[in-house]
């Protein structure tokens, strides 16, 4: 698929673009400038080994070729220079995953061929002229010889032969007056156990694709810590999956907009003013932001504590709200309403009636430190202590 950018054909009157009118400075006549007038569209060409078995079907044919509107894309961004190709943000990755793919193959075929235990066959073949020694130790090593292969596009091990025998044993001819036939044996490898390197190109993958080095352990587990405990890769990399999903919002915008225009729910004029309010909202998948805004909350309210001694000394609520708790005016007028509709509501207290000392509210505040009356006093067990003195008369 190629996307093509190229002069239009001329017409019948010979003209290949749009005629442009330009004003000179003066008192001069118009002047007719002519631009050439520019086809955008995309060239399909199919493989003659396409795997579908299209390429038989469309092998006579240059390419097909499809309208701009036909087709939706978005590209990285990344450039090469030199090459003047569109660069994409795996490009970086293709060295190092191949590097690591051949280190991997390279490793279990050294491991296949040297974790045995191999044996070398002294062969005594006595005063046997050469050939005849060679034909000789040739016929020993048929009997027991076997061959085997490691496929590297499967992973297994192939044996060729179907021969059991031990892999690839030495085999060394022996004249007589020596030792005679013997066999000893060779041992395997010492160091099969070691990964650096396949650890080494690992990290140089992840790092190519700004994928932290820290996800490749995965035995660790996920441990959601302190914002502090964040490495600076996983915020990096939050970032960079931020700035993929800006990028690419642009091709979920053409889509609409073919769609739009196809189902006649706008004109083209009308889609100019309504691609400017749309927006996407992704998930965000990384908890470092509401770690760390959960962190500022629990410093301020804790800053707010301390300060509520000195309030009215040395501060303000107003004061306290825009330095300490940082709350817009927005935000102020709009925790003031809602405080004040829960009060309405009653979920919160009224802060303006008084309490007693276990917090609970007072209707009447002139029954504070009053005494209860007993109505049901016997006024017949009342004595007069101090008899008096009624002057006028005795009764």
């Amino acid at each position: 698929m190629r996307y093509v950018r190229e002069e239009k054909k001329k017409d019948q009157d010979g003209r290949n673009g749009s005629a442009i009118f330009r004003q000179p400075n003066g008192n001069q006549q118009k002047e007719v400038v002519q631009f050439p007038e520019i086809e955008e569209y995309f060239m399909y060409t199919p493989k003659p080994t396409y795997a579908g078995g299209m390429g038989d079907r469309y092998s006579g044919v240059k390419g097909i070729k499809f309208s701009k509107d036909s087709i939706t894309y978005c590209t990285s961004g990344l450039v090469d220079r030199n090459k003047g190709v569109v660069l994409s943000y795996l490009h970086k990755a293709i060295k190092s995953l191949n590097q690591l793919r051949m280190i991997e193959d390279s490793l279990v075929i050294y491991r296949l061929s040297r974790a045995p235990e191999r044996r070398i066959f002294y062969i005594d073949v006595g005063n046997l002229p050469k050939v005849k020694a060679e034909q000789y130790l040739k016929d020993v090593m048929n009997r027991y010889r076997n061959k085997l292969v490691y496929d590297a596009s499967t992973g297994e091990v192939r044996d060729d032969k179907k021969f059991m025998s031990m892999l690839e044993d030495f085999w060394l001819p022996r004249r007589e007056g020596g030792r005679g036939t013997e066999i000893s044996t060779l041992p395997g490898g010492q160091n099969l156990g070691e990964l650096s390197d396949v650890s080494y190109f690992q990290k140089k993958l992840y790092r190519s694709l700004g994928v932290p080095e820290s996800r490749i352990g995965a035995e660790g587990g996920f441990n959601l810590g302190r914002s502090s405990e964040i490495l600076r890769d996983e915020l990096k990399f939050s970032k960079f999956v931020g700035r993929l999903r800006k990028r690419f919002s642009n091709l979920f915008v053409d889509m609409l907009r073919t769609q739009c225009l196809l189902k006649n729910i706008c004109t083209p004029e009308d889609w100019t003013k309504l691609a400017e309010h749309i927006q996407f909202d992704y998930m965000y998948d990384n908890h470092f932001a509401e770690l760390k805004e959960k962190e500022l909350l629990e410093g301020r309210l804790s800053l707010a504590q301390l300060s509520e001694p000195y309030l009215g000394k040395y501060y303000s609520v107003e004061y306290l709200r825009r330095k300490v708790l940082r709350q817009t005016d927005e935000e102020i007028l709009e925790i003031d309403a809602q405080i004040e509709d829960e009060i309405k509501k009653g979920i919160l207290p009224d802060p303006n009636v008084p309490t007693d000392e276990n917090g609970n509210p007072i209707q009447d505040p002139n029954m504070m430190g009053a005494t209860p009356m007993d109505m049901d006093i016997d006024a017949s067990s009342t004595e007069v202590t101090d008899p008096v003195d009624l002057e006028g008369g005795a009764i």
